[in-house]
């Protein structure tokens, strides 16, 4: 079973990647801009704490987190999983991207709740702020 969703997991994201609108920034995570914000500010540095809206997906369509409707969580970005790392030092604030994160770099063969082992991860995230 567990390889078997792997290779789906798999399956799904390569699919994604050749898509019209979708961007790769390598290391396997691609990107889709939802909404531009301000080119001209800063992308944040992992040691940067950031203030993002969030919300997270498998590719079944399971929500498994989010912050909308809530007060924005601040966190520093360096305590991130890598596909997040990967994302948001390119992202400036107000940019809104949903990405699209393997495996490897989210929570890799370990389930966390909600996410089964080998999930690719789909994540909305908007950059609020930069601290």
């Amino acid at each position: 079973m567990n390889r078997e969703y792997k290779r789906i997991n798999q399956e799904w994201l390569d699919n994604k990647s050749k898509e019209d609108g979708i961007n790769a920034l390598g290391h396997g995570v691609f990107y889709q801009v939802l909404k531009h914000g301000d080119p001209s500010s800063d992308t944040p540095s992992p040691r940067s704490i950031i203030t993002v809206h969030y919300t997270g997906w498998t590719i079944d369509g399971k929500k498994f987190d989010g912050s909308r409707g809530e007060t924005p969580p601040a966190i520093r970005l360096s305590d991130l999983i890598d596909g997040w790392k990967i994302a948001l030092q390119q992202m400036h604030i107000g940019d809104q991207w949903e990405i699209y994160i393997p495996s490897e770099l989210g929570y890799g063969k370990f389930s966390q709740p909600g996410i089964p082992g080998n999930s690719t991860l789909i994540f909305e995230i908007e950059l609020l702020a930069i601290g």
